[in-house]
């Protein structure tokens, strides 16, 4: 059965996936944004532990991609087309950090040890 499904909703799933994933490319564009700037190290500790482990220079130009898209969503303007072509939004720069991170806490849970750092929400 699952697989009857699978195949009748396969061709209007992946029409559906593209066309978020453009939409969602594009929005970022508009303001000079790649997606894994849109985790926040607040709500999950396992991103700050990740932030942290990217170079000096990755965290500065996150910074400034944030600042850049909070100044341009208070003036209520977005990048000029030029720039937003040049934006690429799949980028992922934080993702495969995340992942090693996220692989050393269930290995660690795994193994019985107590975690290297603290993982509990202020």
């Amino acid at each position: 059965m699952s697989s009857f499904l699978l195949k009748v909703f396969a061709g209007p799933l992946s029409a559906m996936s593209n066309y978020y994933r453009r939409t969602v490319g594009y929005e970022l564009s508009k303001y000079g944004l790649r997606y894994d700037d849109l985790l926040d190290e607040t709500q999950n500790l396992d991103v700050q532990e990740a932030l942290d482990r990217l170079p000096k220079e990755e965290r500065e130009m996150r910074t400034q991609r944030l600042k850049r898209a909070m100044d341009l969503s208070m003036k209520h303007i977005y990048l000029d087309k030029e720039t937003m072509e040049k934006q690429t939004p799949f980028d992922h720069y934080l993702s495969p950090v995340l992942a090693e991170v996220e692989a050393e806490k269930s290995e660690k849970v795994a193994l019985g040890s107590d975690v290297s750092y603290n993982r509990q929400i202020p």
